[in-house]
């Protein structure tokens, strides 16, 4: 089995920002990650250039990308809130204050609103 190995040499100036910065990365890199200054460099490479690729193909990855992460955020925000507030014991004493201040006559007329309601809301969301 034959290995084929191909070596190039990489210059930086050290005066330009960007290859110092560069230098800064190989110098500090995790050598248990990377093995080698080479392992940093293919990875760096092939991560960036399918990125690029990825972006050609699809110019608003980026946006969605953002849109996601900031959804993410929110929908985690609540869950923490919601989950402090259970634990509190807030959310049950709320639901049994609302439903105490409702006349039976009234918790029977809002369930015949439940999919007018639940419709609204849907449209409302599918505006985002």
């Amino acid at each position: 089995m034959s290995r084929k190995i191909i070596n190039t040499n990489i210059r930086l100036n050290l005066e330009n920002d960007a290859d110092r910065q560069a230098w800064e990365y190989l110098r500090s890199m995790d050598r248990k990650k990377y093995k080698s200054y080479s392992r940093a460099v293919v990875i760096a490479l092939n991560e960036y250039f399918s990125r690029q690729e990825q972006l050609i193909a699809d110019p608003y990855l980026e946006t969605r990308e953002k849109e996601d992460r900031f959804l993410k955020k929110i929908i985690d925000t609540i869950k923490a809130e919601l989950k402090e507030c259970s634990s509190l014991g807030i959310i049950s004493g709320l639901t049994q204050l609302l439903n105490a201040n409702k006349p039976n006559t009234e918790l029977a007329d809002t369930t015949d609103n439940n999919d007018e309601y639940a419709d609204t809301a849907l449209d409302f969301a599918d505006g985002f």
